[in-house]
């Protein structure tokens, strides 16, 4: 597509990049915002009332990210998971200060608040319940009638999986979510276009699709796959090892699977990988919307602000005049 045609290609992916950056970059959507987050710094940029881009930026624990820990494969699935749990957490507080409280907020509004633990553990046991011990105690009701441990494992999985799924088809239906979907979007796309070399405007960021292979989504559909293969090692008619072993397991499937995602972003090019990102592609189609201009603006002002911290760049301003006059220079 020529630069003279206007019209988005919204099923084009990422070209091969003219430039390779030393970072993957990633980032969650929040309301009326998102969050880039990169190896030492994340920034947030929201859509305040006024129509401002609030932005504000934190430095990431160097425990996590660039210690022995965020260089050690399958033990940094994990630590990375929670820490993106916290720190997302914060980043959706943050957005609903912003987005919901006006003006006052925009200028009040801070990232760096502590966080209710105790809040993010309850909603961890809540989605351990629901997505791993429920799926186990219908499949074990089957099995009063279909005494095949690999029927049995498997209809866990498909039980699993169609919890998923059709959790997340359910929300998409409600107005905000959708709209977040939109900012997931746009998250994508931007990346996309970095990862591109492309300029990260409107008109280029437009272009791409608003599915990524590095994507959370993504993460989860390789969980239900691996927890299939990793619970059916483990073949026990004893319901308390078949518990423990649900819960237990959890930390080794989020490290395989992160592995898995990281290896399969970096070899996208490879048959085998792209086999095994399809089926989360696919499934993006249900948390992701094409966005609004608008959104892509916010995205941009989030990823501009998280790459001026990483590359050292000098201080640019934290609200940005949606018209331009105040935006940060983009790359």
């Amino acid at each position: 597509m020529s630069e003279q045609d206007p019209s988005p290609d919204r099923s084009k992916p990422a070209r091969n990049p003219t430039r390779i950056s030393p970072t993957t970059y990633g980032g969650q959507a929040v309301m009326e915002g998102v969050m880039m987050r990169g190896r030492r710094w994340a920034a947030v940029a929201v859509r305040a009332p006024s129509s401002r881009i609030v932005v504000r930026s934190e430095r990431l624990p160097e425990r996590v990210y660039g210690g022995w820990v965020g260089k050690t494969p399958f033990v940094r699935g994990l630590t990375v998971l929670w820490d993106s749990l916290g720190l997302g957490m914060k980043a959706l507080m943050f957005s609903a200060e912003v987005a919901e409280r006006g003006e006052e907020a925009e200028e009040q509004a801070d990232l760096n608040r502590p966080l209710e633990w105790s809040a993010i553990g309850l909603l961890v046991l809540v989605a351990v319940g629901i997505f791993f011990l429920l799926p186990l105690g219908v499949a074990g009701l089957l099995e009063l009638w279909v005494p095949n441990t690999i029927v049995i494992h498997l209809f866990e999985g498909l039980v699993r999986l169609g919890l998923l799924v059709g959790y997340v088809w359910a929300i998409g239906y409600v107005k905000e979510v959708r709209r977040v979907f939109g900012y997931h979007g746009a998250e994508h796309m931007t990346i996309h276009a970095f990862e591109a070399g492309d300029p990260l405007d409107v008109a280029h960021i437009g272009r791409y699709s608003p599915a990524h292979p590095r994507c959370g989504t993504a993460f989860l559909l390789l969980v239900v796959a691996i927890s299939i293969v990793l619970f059916a090692l483990v073949p026990t008619t004893d319901w308390a090892v078949r518990i423990a072993v649900r819960i237990l397991g959890i930390p080794v499937i989020a490290g395989i699977a992160y592995e898995v995602l990281k290896f399969g972003g970096a070899h996208a090019d490879h048959p085998l990988m792209r086999l095994i990102v399809v089926p989360g592609l696919m499934l993006q189609a249900l948390t992701t919307r094409y966005p609004e201009p608008g959104m892509i603006e916010v995205a941009v002002a989030s990823f501009e602000e998280m790459h001026r911290r990483e590359t050292g760049a000098p201080d640019a301003p934290s609200d940005v005049d949606p018209k331009g006059a105040s935006a940060p220079p983009l790359s």
